[in-house]
């Protein structure tokens, strides 16, 4: 899942590359950077740090935007991106941030993001991956309305887990009052940064976007607090997995509709039917009829008999002769904190019920699965 089809020459390096090198990480290509997989620790202990005291993360791979209303109110910049997002945008309080999808007209999934509401304008974070297509997505579509300001002077980290917070909090006290999807503009170590109060662990945490410049002297700082560790690409897929979280290109992608990826809890009232904003956006008559009728598949946790993780891409099978895939795994390994293997993937409606039994195929032999309830870990998230 790591790896890339990148070669070396081609791979773009984070603010802190120099950094993970000299703290031992293993770098390997993701996303068209060359980033740290793991460190000294090694995924297990990383995964399990996180959960029990406090993780850090490097995601400046991730792309940063500035949406600066030209009419100088964020509600017209609020109203613009709704046209590409099927979330009430214009509902995001000063101060707040929501999580958004870019969807196609057919009501796939374009990309995952995050938007806040910075009071003047938004600050919209997309994968890095999708970066540049989101980037030329919005120029098409909201030069009329905004300043697209993509930020790559910026670095973006995460400080995740239960200890995050009394970290964060000795470099400003206000930080503990924070509560979960909280953002805005914060002052750390005398460095202007960007805090939201998320991260895609599932724990309690942090993400804080600062100018490039300053990253290393902040992250060292944090670093040699004794409740943190360096934690890398392995863990923090384990941890999202565990978390029930999407990962974009695997259990998300342009033939997803956000009702077959159960992610419709994202799309608030106002965009719904009968709304005061409904659809209006990409792709608004599929999902508002799935709304509405449900939709052919769902995307369900899954877990495997034994202790051997099954892997994505795994076909999924109603019963142990079946030559009929029903399915697939889109995203799967082993789970620390639940001492076992945890998947998620694609059935039919109908067999998405926790507890149904399913098969898979591993190594020539079927192997028994049951649909689960997600998340496998419930969330810490401090709301």
């Amino acid at each position: 899942m790591l790896a890339q089809p990148n070669t070396p020459s081609e791979l773009k390096n984070v603010p802190l590359h120099a950094l993970h090198v000299s703290c031992g990480g293993k770098m390997v290509p993701f996303a068209g950077y060359e980033m740290p997989v793991q460190y000294a620790a090694g995924v297990l202990k990383e995964h399990l740090h996180t959960r029990t005291s406090a993780g850090l993360f490097d995601v400046s791979h991730m792309g940063q935007i500035r949406l600066r209303p030209k009419s100088g109110r964020v509600e017209d910049a609020a109203a613009a991106l709704e046209r590409l997002v099927p979330q009430d945008i214009l509902g995001i309080a000063p101060g707040r941030q929501r999580y958004a999808l870019f969807t196609n007209d057919e009501g796939g999934i374009l990309d995952d993001l995050m938007v806040a509401n910075f009071g003047d304008e938004l600050f919209l974070v997309v994968n890095a991956a999708c970066k540049a297509a989101d980037e030329a997505h919005l120029r098409d579509h909201l030069t009329r309305d905004c300043e697209i300001i993509p930020l790559p002077d910026r670095a973006l980290i995460a400080l995740q887990g239960p200890k995050a917070a009394d970290v964060l909090a000795k470099f400003d006290a206000a930080i503990a009052s924070m509560r979960f999807m909280d953002s805005g503009p914060r002052t750390l170590m005398g460095i202007p940064c960007f805090v939201s109060r998320s991260g895609y662990t599932g724990e309690d945490g942090f993400e804080i976007s600062v100018p490039a410049a300053d990253a290393e002297r902040l992250v060292t700082t944090l670093l040699a607090d004794a409740a943190v560790l360096p934690v890398g690409l392995g863990a923090r897929d384990s941890l999202r997995l565990e978390a029930g979280l999407c990962l974009y290109g695997h259990d998300i992608d342009t033939t997803t509709t956000p009702i077959e990826a159960a992610l419709e809890w994202s799309i608030q009232k106002a965009r719904r039917k009968g709304g005061a904003r409904e659809g209006r956006f990409p792709g608004a008559t599929t999902i508002l009829r799935q709304l509405e009728e449900g939709a052919p598949r769902r995307r369900v946790g899954l877990k495997a008999e034994g202790r051997a993780p099954v892997r994505e891409g795994a076909p999924l099978f109603a019963d142990a002769s079946s030559t009929n895939k029903i399915g697939r795994v889109t995203s799967g390994g082993f789970g620390p904190s639940v001492n076992g293997p945890v998947a998620m993937g694609y059935v039919p409606t109908p067999l998405a019920t926790p507890g149904t039994g399913l098969f898979t195929e591993l190594r020539g032999s079927r192997l028994p699965m049951q649909t689960a309830k997600l998340p496998f870990v419930a969330p810490t998230y401090q709301r």
